[in-house]
């Protein structure tokens, strides 16, 4: 039996409105024009308060908890961070400290992030893609970076931004056919 992609799309950015959310929500738009997916999206800015100060799982609430069982049962991750001083964010990192170490073995992530210019683009390859190879995660081959100017009103305005969405989304369909899902490769959806 076949089922939809259990995709969940995890966005870093801490306020409201955000380039970052709206850079995940771009890449599941085009996800969705491709595959039968369902969506779960985890919106750091909203529950970062429930977890910022906690140090052990177990004091976690509870809406925090559901939202780290829906990543650890994800059948692909879209994670997304601003560049906040040359990394990811605090809290992004935080959350993921509360990750299984073994609960993403496998598991195909596509990194992205979001930063005032192209001179922070690198932080896909030098900070995202080494925490998701900690856990063993599959990182999809491309990665993607949208800068200020690619982001406007809060929506992907560039068309190179949206090419680059759509070639990473292109060339992760390959590497998703190995998922227990309803999955026509080359077939839009």
């Amino acid at each position: 039996m076949t089922r939809k992609l259990q995709v969940v799309a995890v966005s870093g950015g801490l306020q409201r409105p955000s380039r970052t959310l709206a850079l995940v929500e771009g890449i599941v738009t085009s996800m969705a024009q491709r595959l039968p997916i369902d969506v779960h999206l985890i919106e750091l800015g909203e529950i970062a308060h429930l977890y910022g100060g906690i140090t052990h799982p177990a004091a976690l609430p509870d809406e925090v908890k559901a939202e780290i069982a829906a990543v650890e049962s994800a059948d692909l991750l879209v994670v997304a961070s601003p560049v906040y001083r040359a990394s990811f964010t605090g809290l992004f990192k935080h959350f993921f400290d509360f990750i299984h170490y073994e609960a993403l073995i496998d598991v195909p992530v596509l990194l992205a992030a979001t930063g005032g210019s192209d001179r922070h683009a690198l932080v896909i390859e030098h900070q995202l893609r080494p925490l998701f190879s900690f856990f063993q995660a599959l990182t999809l081959p491309i990665g993607v970076y949208g800068a200020e100017t690619d982001l406007q009103s809060y929506r992907v305005s560039s068309p190179a931004l949206q090419e680059r969405i759509d070639l990473a989304v292109e060339r992760a369909l390959p590497l998703l056919s190995h998922r227990n899902v309803a999955i026509s490769l080359g077939v839009q959806a």
